[in-house]
């Protein structure tokens, strides 16, 4: 093999290798967003669906401001084990690109970089350790600025994920 195909091929393993190294860690990353959403119904009724609602996703009143019409909720968010083995995976395969292109390069030390392949499971294991949180999301219902007819507005500050599974399943709609 023609010797600066295998330097150039190092360096595009090493490229690879940070980007799965930054996709790895930010697989635990806060995605916190803020969104307002209206619904048809009014204030109470509308809470009280809110409240069923993560009632049920388990997650737990821990404060209430009557005053801002403000509520607070916190629920334990588990990891995922499709991810953690996804990740698991997805780093081996890419010790395993990164062992065999540094076994052509030094081919007296091929079971010890083979060996790196070992290290995988720890990217499964950051995950679990990182991903498994207490999350919070803060609700804030009152009634919305228009003329036409009685809408409620919800302004929510949670992860992207949560708020969209909220929208899609009390069918609230973004605000415009």
């Amino acid at each position: 093999m023609d010797t600066a195909i295998l330097p150039s091929t190092l360096l595009l393993t090493l490229l690879l290798s940070v980007g799965l190294f930054f996709f790895i860690r930010a697989s635990t990353k806060d995605r916190i967003k803020k969104e307002l959403l209206v619904s048809n119904l009014d204030e109470t009724t509308l809470m009280q669906q809110l409240q069923e609602y993560f009632r049920t996703r388990s997650y737990q009143v821990v404060a209430v401001d009557p005053e801002q019409n403000q509520v607070t909720f916190e629920g334990f968010v588990s990891p995922s084990w499709f991810l953690a083995v996804f990740l698991t995976l997805l780093s081996a395969v890419g010790f395993l690109c990164l062992a065999l292109v540094l076994s052509l390069l030094f081919p007296h030390m091929n079971i010890v970089f083979l060996g790196m392949v070992l290290l995988s499971p720890l990217s499964g294991i950051f995950y679990w350790k990182k991903s498994a949180r207490f999350e919070k999301v803060l609700l804030k219902v009152e009634a919305a600025q228009n003329k036409l007819r009685d809408l409620s507005q919800i302004t929510v500050i949670a992860h992207r994920d949560e708020i969209n599974e909220l929208q899609k399943t009390l069918k609230l709609n973004l605000y415009e």
